[in-house]
């Protein structure tokens, strides 16, 4: 738990929400920031927590001058307060919500608002979850909690119903590649929408995919899956050769291409809408029964939210079945 430095502004598609949210005469003490990873959620939190500490704002913009302001920009403002797991992956202990509940009963040292930043809420664990309950059901006075969500369905519904919930979304692709041509100059077009696609629509999820080098990483699949499917690799060989690649990302590729799959079986596709699989998806489409491919989705889909759940899974043997299962897809009629 530290306080956190202050984000200039929400992201530029987000200013609709922004700006009616920055409009209303009284704001209510709890919010949930929920949306798909990427979108800028923990970019608006940041902003929004600005905006409430700043004395004098000026419309949607704080005014980048009074004390509140000082402090933030050096990032020592002492009522503004970031509650998050020690490691990333880890859950949020009761031990850190108890200290954030204290936070909240004290008198403010800047003598105006208090904001505390909880992300990502839903690693919260059970006790902890129950801690904050029990600040959401007795609010203190000019003291605003944020909670940013990617999986707001993970919270207790006693604490989503505590909360003004903000759903934010991705923008428009033709205003997702406006910004990702600012932020990544050095890629092509093809490159940007090539990340967008891998992101599911998010910008800034795009960008920490190149940062993460996701498009060599799924080349790499791509040809493993291809030499899985040709007899050419061994299950057990390309576990091992992806040691280097995130779960997230390896689950989240192989729902995109089975969501191809079930479009291309249906007919709702002549196509796939991931062309790095444009020759494998179709082949498979015609040869995997429609009650396996459905089989299959349901397991894989059960299994991606292990993985993006936390849960203690051996990689290994993940890999192993996920590759096996896929192979079988086309061995089962």
């Amino acid at each position: 738990m530290s306080v956190d430095e202050p984000r200039a502004a929400p992201c530029p598609w987000h200013e609709p929400v922004w700006q009616a949210l920055t409009t209303r005469a009284r704001q209510p003490h709890a919010f949930l920031f929920a949306g798909s990873p990427g979108v800028g959620k923990r970019q608006f939190a940041e902003a929004f927590a600005d905006w409430l500490l700043c004395q004098q704002p000026a419309g949607g913009a704080v005014c980048g001058q009074c004390r509140s302001c000082q402090l933030l920009r050096a990032g020592t403002h002492p009522d503004r307060l970031l509650v998050e797991p020690e490691e990333e992956g880890k859950a949020i202990r009761v031990d850190a919500v108890r200290q954030l509940a204290d936070f909240m009963a004290q008198t403010a040292q800047q003598g105006g608002r208090k904001v505390v930043i909880l992300h990502p809420a839903e690693a919260m664990n059970l006790n902890a979850a129950n801690a904050l309950l029990k600040s959401l059901e007795e609010p203190t006075a000019e003291t605003y909690l944020l909670l940013v969500s990617d999986q707001p369905s993970r919270l207790l519904p006693t604490i989503r119903s505590r909360c003004q919930v903000l759903t934010l979304t991705a923008p428009a692709p033709a205003q997702a590649l406006d910004w990702l041509a600012q932020r990544l100059p050095q890629l092509s077009t093809e490159e940007h929408a090539a990340l967008l696609l891998m992101a599911a629509g998010a910008p800034l999820r795009a960008v920490q995919l190149q940062e993460l080098g996701a498009t060599e990483l799924r080349a790499r699949v791509v040809e493993g899956v291809k030499a899985l499917l040709k007899s050419e690799k061994s299950a057990p060989q390309l576990a091992d050769a992806w040691s280097a690649v995130p779960l997230e990302l390896l689950m989240d590729w192989f729902c995109d291409w089975t969501l191809d799959l079930l479009r291309l079986k249906t007919g709702a596709l002549e196509t796939p809408v991931n062309s790095d699989m444009d020759k494998v998806l179709p082949y498979m489409a015609q040869r995997v029964a429609t009650t396996t491919l459905m089989e299959w989705q349901g397991w894989l889909l059960e299994h991606r939210s292990m993985v993006l759940g936390k849960a203690n899974l051996n990689r290994v043997l993940l890999l192993e079945t996920l590759l096996l299962r896929w192979k079988q897809l086309m061995e089962k009629r």
